[in-house]
């Protein structure tokens, strides 16, 4: 009687295998999938992620006749240092097509300064939960274009903090850069840059944001207020991880000859999990 018991329950085995992975193996890959589209929430995640972010917007220049779009390729990628602590690499390579923000110059395209920031982000967070990262911010003068370069050197802190619960990520990222050289007929760079952000990811890898990426320019005593709301979807192309998503912006408020009211921003982020 056993071997007869032992005889069925070979022979059912591979069956009851298959339906297991044809029952649990898309609600397995839905949980994972929901898991990275809410560590993209995360600056600091160890996940290597190439954001790109296309921004447009209008009404800038003296007259308010000039507009512009902005594609901000963004790839982040993290550093095992040991078991307790990562590097995580975050550039910003603008690349800028305006026209009519300069009085008589025209469009301008090219690429604009890069801004490199680095952090050191424990893996683990802290016992009430908050995810920090901190480290140096460089700016680097590499602008192909007099009118989108500031054309000086510069470097600062920048931290973020952040926490994760129920599908909802808040917290902020600054950073702060002075100008330590570069071309001296040009305006010194002191500028603080604030983005407080509050998303929420679903369990079918939908995420809804809304934050503001403010800036404060010290030399001239100007803010830059724009709020963003954004809603994006994590998919798969074959293989390959990507994000889709987009949102419109409005500006608060703004420096002389900056845009102002309503702008667009399209996302596409491609994931590559380690």
């Amino acid at each position: 009687m056993n071997a007869k018991r032992g005889g069925r329950a070979a022979l059912f085995a591979p069956v009851t295998v298959m339906v297991t992975q044809l029952v649990l193996g898309p609600t397995i890959a839905a949980e994972s999938d929901a898991n990275l589209a809410l560590q993209l929430s995360n600056p600091v995640a160890a996940l290597i992620s190439v954001p790109m972010q296309l921004n447009y917007d209008q009404d800038i220049g003296p007259s308010d006749a000039g507009d512009r779009w902005l594609l901000n390729v963004q790839p982040v990628v993290p550093v095992d240092l040991n078991q307790d602590w990562n590097l995580i690499s975050r550039t910003i390579l603008p690349i800028v097509r305006q026209e009519d923000i300069f009085p008589g110059a025209g469009s301008q395209t090219g690429i604009g300064d890069v801004v490199q920031s680095v952090f050191f982000s424990p893996k683990a967070p802290t016992a009430s939960g908050w995810i920090l990262g901190a480290g140096p911010v460089f700016l680097l003068p590499t602008g192909s274009n007099d009118l989108l370069t500031a054309d000086k050197w510069g470097i600062g802190p920048t931290i973020v903090a952040l926490k994760q619960s129920n599908g909802w990520t808040r917290g902020v990222l600054a950073n702060h850069i002075w100008s330590f050289a570069g071309d001296g007929d040009r305006a010194d760079v002191n500028a603080t840059f604030m983005q407080p952000f509050l998303t929420y990811t679903t369990p079918d890898s939908w995420t809804f944001g809304l934050n503001t990426e403010s800036s404060y320019d010290w030399e001239n005593e100007q803010w830059s207020v724009p709020v963003n709301v954004s809603a994006s979807k994590l998919t798969r192309f074959g293989s390959q991880l990507i994000s889709v998503g987009g949102g419109l912006r409005y500006w608060l408020d703004s420096p002389d000859g900056g845009a102002e009211g309503l702008g667009l921003r399209f996302t596409v982020t491609l994931l590559f999990p380690r």
